[in-house]
């Protein structure tokens, strides 16, 4: 399968947030991650980089 996860990243640290994420979408308070199983998080965040060959995509912290 070819689903990323998501990690915060900070001071060049990984933190998982999320396993096996189908779909990453912009919202107002954030960015909404959905993992292939229906899971949703809102995490206050934007996007900091990704990493497609490796599937990672890396948010950082707002606020």
């Amino acid at each position: 399968m070819c689903e990323a996860n998501a990690y915060y990243i900070e001071d060049g640290d990984e933190e998982l947030i999320m396993e096996a994420v189908d779909t990453v979408t912009p919202e107002p308070e954030g960015i909404l991650l959905t993992s292939i199983f229906g899971d949703q998080k809102l995490v206050k965040a934007s996007i900091h980089s990704l990493s497609l060959v490796d599937h990672k995509v890396y948010l950082q912290k707002n606020g």
